[in-house]
């Protein structure tokens, strides 16, 4: 199986979220199909050259040392079975995306490039074969023997493809599919999986959104496990479709990022506007603090949906102060009914309903 690093979260924003403890799980019946693609190698790493099969963001670390890299290359010369890799299929662009197998997809595609990443640094280096039979030993893919060359590009690799069903309305079951189905040795978050099966503009615009300075000075260096992006879709799907509000919160914002995945861009453009006011205010007069409690370090993620939102309300009506935006940051996080909707069962629809409603109760008096 498949390895990741460890999270190395000391270096990230420090974000804490009581939904992420939701096991909520919508009761649906799945309606997915699987079916079995052998590729020969050749094609396989042609399809993977042309994006036709891509690996998802936050898969993109190579991890694999060079004599892993080997042993598996030399597998495949030796006419030995490897183990399958799985693959989903997007509804959109009928692309194929990786759910498990990238590191030997990604030895594949550096042995035929002729170079493997150098982890220890930016440079990458020539990838020849080491710690392997002295047939193989010191060669790239270019020095092969002319028949063991053919015999690698016809080697197969079996894919398994995952593919939902098309039905009626709004479901989400292929985010639960590759949850499931991910056998790397990390846990995904639910950001994570959503930037690999619901790609396309919302996605995009969001991680441009997140390196707005006014933002990463609140937030602190970027979540290497997308915990800041998904605050800002957050805030997105608060502020367009919070109304329609439903437990859980992971889920609902799989189904906004579902229905929103490639919108006009007038209306991203809108909504970029309108956070980027609302954290420029926030940062310039609450600075360290924002969206935190008391003395505390971690932004709490049920302030910050609460209190940008209340705040985006607002915006446009009169001119506010920032020494009023800090006036009510402050007394919200020491209001004792505001503090138990954003500290207990924060993604209880009631909760939801009682901190938005206080949020933006307190700012419209600012």
């Amino acid at each position: 199986m498949d390895d990741f690093d460890n999270d190395g979260s000391a270096a990230d924003s420090r974000i804490d979220d009581a939904a992420d403890k939701d096991e909520f799980v919508p009761e649906l019946r799945y309606d997915i199909s699987t079916y079995g693609v052998d590729f020969d190698v050749k094609g396989l790493v042609q399809r993977l050259n042309e994006h036709e099969i891509y690996i998802p963001e936050w898969q993109r670390s190579y991890i694999w040392t060079h004599r892993q890299a080997s042993t598996f290359v030399e597998t495949l010369l030796f006419g030995l079975p490897v183990p399958g890799v799985f693959l989903g299929l997007d509804s959109e662009s009928f692309d194929l995306f990786v759910i498990d197998g990238q590191q030997r997809l990604k030895t594949l595609q550096y042995f035929y490039q002729g170079k493997r990443p150098d982890l220890s640094s930016e440079s990458a280096s020539r990838f020849t074969l080491r710690d392997v039979h002295k047939r193989f030993s010191g060669l790239a893919y270019d020095q092969l023997a002319a028949n063991d060359r053919r015999r690698l590009d016809a080697s197969i690799i079996h894919a398994t493809v995952v593919k939902q069903e098309d039905q009626p309305g709004t479901d989400t079951s292929m985010y639960q599919i590759f949850r499931r189905l991910n056998f790397g040795g990390r846990t995904l978050r639910p950001q994570e999986i959503r930037c690999a099966i619901y790609r396309g503009g919302l996605i995009d615009r969001i991680g441009l959104m997140n390196q707005y300075p006014h933002w990463r000075s609140i937030i602190g260096a970027p979540n290497k496990r997308m915990k800041d992006q998904e605050l800002i879709l957050r805030f997105m799907a608060m502020w367009h479709s919070g109304e329609q509000y439903t437990e859980s919160m992971a889920e609902f914002l799989n189904e906004f990022t579902q229905i929103n995945r490639n919108p006009d861009d007038s209306w991203l453009d809108a909504t970029e506007r309108l956070f980027k006011e609302v954290i420029s205010t926030f940062q310039r007069a609450t600075e360290k603090r924002t969206f935190r409690l008391d003395q505390s370090q971690t932004v709490n993620a049920a302030v910050f949906d609460s209190m940008t939102i209340g705040l985006a309300t607002r915006l446009g009506d009169r001119a506010i102060r920032h020494d009023k935006v800090r006036d009510v940051h402050d007394s919200l996080i020491h209001n004792s009914e505001y503090l138990g909707s954003v500290l207990q069962a924060t993604s209880n629809r009631e909760s939801v309903k009682s901190r938005l409603h206080l949020a933006v109760s307190a700012f419209a008096d600012a």
